[in-house]
Parts: structure tokens; sequence; C-alpha cells
């Protein structure tokens, strides 16, 4: 191993040994298992009160980002801090879509009966029909589907919202326009108005319902008065 000479000083300096490049080495390690582990980007002094005492905090920092640059994680500053994060290119191609499919409640497929039947139509009235009081849930879950909106107000007192079905749900039904909705002949010859069944011990138990809650699954004879399309027009 040789030595050299610096030219300003005219001194002979020690090169870096390979004890000393063992110790970086380690030292780096270290910096990467510590960013890699925190859960929030680490400035400077923080990293300083983890590495042995005397590390080069900026040179090790320095060293790490480059042998990130290019990978699959970068070594970035973020708020003061330093932190390992995806590489920004791979970010959109990491992305998972997945369909979600959600089970309507009675409650919910009740009121969007009688949205769909006798809007527009106002939540009381949806109350009113229903025999219970509905849940803004309940009409939050349609509006979420993108199944219902509001649209203006009854011009009553209070001036209460009326909501009306949109052209999602339409789509989503298969319909060209709300008056291609079934009549109730034709949902009674499919057998999807009659007399409800009886709940089950497991029903009631899954249920969670607290008493006086809204009952989602009350019994009712028929439903029938939900879907009086012919009877209800536009108020």
């Amino acid at each position: 191993m040789s030595e050299t000479t610096d030219p300003e000083t005219d001194t002979e300096t020690v090169p870096e040994t390979d004890t000393d490049a063992a110790l970086h080495a380690d030292h780096l390690r270290l910096l990467e298992a510590l960013l890699f582990a925190s859960a929030a980007p680490l400035d400077e002094e923080s990293i300083a009160l983890r590495l042995p005492q005397g590390s080069d905090i900026s040179a090790l920092i320095a060293d790490l980002g480059a042998h990130y640059a290019g990978r699959g994680v970068n070594l970035v500053r973020i708020a003061g801090g330093w932190t390992l994060r995806t590489a920004p290119d791979l970010g959109p191609r990491l992305k998972l879509e997945q369909t979600v499919t959600r089970k309507l409640s009675r409650a919910a497929i009740e009121t969007l009966a009688i949205v769909a039947y006798h809007q527009p139509v106002t939540r009381g009235e949806i109350e009113e029909i229903r025999g219970v009081i509905v849940s803004s849930g309940t009409l939050d879950v349609l509006m979420e589907a993108g199944w219902i909106a509001p649209k203006g107000r009854r011009e009553t007192p209070g001036r209460p919202v009326t909501w009306v079905t949109t052209d999602q749900f339409l789509t989503q039904f298969g319909l060209a326009d709300r008056r291609d909705l079934p009549g109730i002949e034709e949902l009674k010859a499919t057998g999807l108005i009659g007399p409800r069944p009886d709940f089950t011990l497991s029903e009631q138990a899954m249920s969670g319902r607290p008493e006086g809650a809204e009952d989602e699954d009350e019994d009712e004879t028929e439903v029938e008065p939900l879907l009086d399309a012919e009877g209800e027009g536009e108020r």
C-alpha cells in the first residue's frame, strides 16, 4: 500500500485502510436498516443519535442515496428528513384495483324502490311509505353507489330536499327510462312481490340492532305500496 503526498502542505497522508472501509460499510448498513424500520422520515440529528459517534452522516446519506439511485426504492428527503420510498415511476404500476361487491340492506332496497317509483320524493315521504324512520346512512349508501341524488326542494314548509334516481341507476339496471320500470303485475309474476319470510334466530342475532333503531327488515305482509308506479305520479 503506497502513501500519497498532499501538494498544499507537502506532507504525507495516510490512505484509507481496509478497516476504515469496513467500518464505513457497517455504518452504511446501519443507516439503511434505520431508515427502513422508521415509520417517519428522520433528520440528520435523529440519525446521528443512533449511529456510532463520529460517523460522517452527510457522507453516509450521499453514499446510500447513490446506491439506491435508479433502483425500485429511492432515498428521498421529505419534510426535513430522510426516508426510503418507492421510485416515482413505479408507483402507477404498483396500484391494484379491485371491485368490491356490497350487499344492500333491506332498508336500502326499499328506499331505492320508493325513490324509483315515486320520484321526486322527500325523506319524510319515504318514511311515510315505509312506516319507519329512514337513517341518513341508508341514503348515503345509495348516494355513494351513484343511484340516487338530491334534486331541488319541495315548496312546502321546511323546503325538504327531494330525491330522484340517476342515469347511473338506469345503466345499472339496464333501463332506457324510468318509465321502463316493471309494473305491479310483472313484479308479482316474477315473485318479487309477496309475503316476506319470517326471520330466523341467526338473522336476528347477526343484525345486532339496538332496540328502537330503524328496523331494516321489519315484517310486512307485502310491499306493493312501495312499487305502485301507476298510483303515484310526479309530485
